[in-house]
């Protein structure tokens, strides 16, 4: 598809590593502030930096650490978003250490299981987690310099903002080592442990080509407005690419968020006009705004207003600023835009937030590809589409069946450099062509644009043959009022005789059924049966559901949030839902 026919392509910044990102915007935009934060959550007071600021930290801080020898060995970063973690990050790939950024939940024995196999011999830490790095003791031998991103506890860590001034003095001394380090685009800068929702993650090897070319050639197709908010863990390359390196790069302003419990406080105050979530999260604020109107008693004013507005668009008039102010007013007032990616959304929640005033832009990402593979456009998107390529990328399908769906593989220069010491793997994930085969399922329309179908690993296979995708039926199931989770599977009954029954187990908003007057397990067991019935109407024969299972805890997830489906209990009782 020619992009430029129907909607030219936004300014970008190009830079080929991330030294000459952080030299360039400085150059461009060096008053402009680059991050905000704050250093206590209950005040409205914030420390904010430049975007000169952070170059020279970046500088004076990578001057010290190729003194400390830290060019080409292998450091774990451990601890929540903030801004010495975004300047770490900066500083280690831009003298040529390897960066391990690992998830700061990570349970003890895990930690150091990454730290020995990716032998990490220098680990950068919060002090939040400071108590479980006190305990890694000699279970990771190779370890032998801590530093501290806060006030270290540990006698033998070294402080970061100490280290940057001592490399400051170096530097004013004519020390310029950090501007002499001769860059290697296409070497390894970085190992991402993926944290699979199907057990053992493995190592994802980038180099900065591959961070750097994914947000040159993404950040073409949408445009990003001023200021936005960074909520997402720093250790997922969604975070540390989207919204470090693609925002920075492009002179955006983004306030470092302090912690969830606080997001709908500092949303209000800090009133950001784009954000960059997972699918969880949107889906999270609709069901707020849904449950605040049913509690007001105005979710049927508020259908109504929605009518009129699209109706009123549709003629040339937008109002949904005036109409929907109080309800954009809880997000801050100025938001815009929601760039959503890592999973499924549902359109009913696009379709909703467009209606009040706020674009989502579904897009399409896998680790192995830096991770941006496909996006939609700021005014130009398709329905249940997760968008077109990224510039100078290739998509293709594999295998496709008679719906023309099958396995989508992706070529192009942020595809990884393989995982780490596992050539058995790498080998595996190329095809004969060298396109990298994400294990997900989908299909191109004739305009070049990517749908999502579901994961290879999930697919449901039936006696007859036919695949069944249970994303695209979760998606179904979504749409009932009073489901906060679905997980959709195979049920593996007792009687052998059923055993291709199609299982929808539910995690239900109890709060929002209480407002509806439905209560107890059997009241929600059979509001549940009847909906469920009225889903399948709506879907093909060998898609329907024949088991309703309700879940009284939310289920299991990974530090992602993404739903373990491997934990979930999948035997089933013989009785199910008739077939009419």
């Amino acid at each position: 598809m020619n992009h430029d026919v129907k909607y030219p392509l936004y300014e970008t910044t190009v830079f080929e590593n991330f030294r000459v990102m952080v030299e360039n915007v400085a150059r461009k935009y060096p008053d402009r502030i680059a991050y905000s934060y704050k250093t206590d959550p209950h005040d409205t007071k914030t420390v904010d930096v430049t975007f000169k600021e952070v170059r020279d930290f970046v500088r004076n801080l990578g001057t010290e650490l190729i003194a400390l020898g830290c060019t080409d060995k292998k450091v774990a970063l451990v601890g929540e978003s903030s801004y010495n973690w975004i300047c770490s990050y900066f500083t280690l790939i831009a003298i040529g250490a390897v960066v391990v950024p690992i998830d700061k939940d990570m349970p003890l024995d895990e930690l150091t299981g990454i730290l020995n196999f990716a032998e990490c011999e220098y680990i950068v830490y919060s002090t939040i987690v400071e108590e479980k790095i006190l305990q890694i003791g000699s279970s990771a031998p190779a370890l032998k310099t801590y530093i501290c991103m806060g006030e270290p506890q540990m006698g033998s860590a070294l402080k970061l903002t100490d280290l940057a001034e001592k490399g400051r003095e170096r530097y004013e001394k004519g020390d310029n080592s950090y501007y002499d380090y001769e860059i290697d685009p296409d070497r390894l800068a970085s190992i991402v442990f993926t944290s699979g929702t199907t057990g053992k993650g493995k190592g994802v090897m980038l180099s900065q080509r591959n961070i750097a070319s994914d947000m040159t050639q993404g950040m073409y197709l949408f445009a990003i407005t001023p200021k936005t908010m960074a909520v997402l863990p720093p250790h997922h390359t969604y975070c540390s690419t989207v919204v470090f390196v693609g925002h920075f790069s492009q002179g955006c302003t983004t306030f470092i968020n302090s912690g969830l419990k606080y997001f709908v406080n500092e949303i209000k105050e800090q009133q950001p006009s784009h954000l960059v979530l997972v699918p969880l999260f949107v889906e999270t604020l609709y069901k707020r705004i849904w449950t605040t109107a049913e509690k007001s008693g105005k979710a049927d004013m508020l259908k109504r207003m929605i009518k009129v507005s699209n109706f009123l668009r549709k003629i040339g008039i937008d109002l949904r600023r005036v109409f929907f102010k109080s309800i954009l007013d809880t997000l801050g007032g100025k938001l815009e835009m929601i760039i959503s990616g890592g999973a499924a959304i549902n359109q009913d929640v696009i379709d909703m937030f467009e209606a009040i005033g706020i674009t989502i832009l579904n897009g399409y990402g896998i680790t192995e590809c830096a991770p941006l593979v496909s996006c939609n456009r700021n005014k130009y998107q398709k329905k249940g589409s997760v968008g077109i390529p990224i510039i100078g990328e290739q998509i293709k399908i594999k295998d496709p069946d008679e719906n023309g769906e099958g396995e989508i593989c992706v070529k192009g220069p942020n595809v990884m450099l393989g995982y780490y010491k596992n050539p058995e793997a790498t080998a595996a994930a190329f095809d004969e062509e060298g396109y990298f085969m994400t294990g997900d399922y989908g299909k191109l329309d004739d305009e070049g644009w990517l749908y999502i179908t579901g994961r290879r690993k999930n697919i449901i296979i039936l006696s007859n043959g036919k695949n069944v995708y249970p994303e695209e039926i979760e998606q179904e199931v979504q749409r009932i009022i009073g489901v906060s989770e679905v997980v959709v599977y195979a049920g593996e009954t007792k009687n052998q005789s059923n055993k291709e029954v199609i299982v929808a187990e539910i995690f239900p908003d109890y709060e929002l059924l209480k407002l509806k007057g439905i209560e107890g397990m059997e009241a929600i067991q059979a509001y549940f049966n009847k909906e469920i019935k009225k889903a399948n109407s709506r879907m093909a024969p060998h898609k329907t559901i024949r088991k309703v299972k309700i879940r009284e805890e939310e289920f299991v997830k990974n530090t992602s949030k993404k739903i373990l489906r491997h934990a979930i209990d999948k035997s089933i009782d013989n009785e199910v839902l008739s077939e009419n």
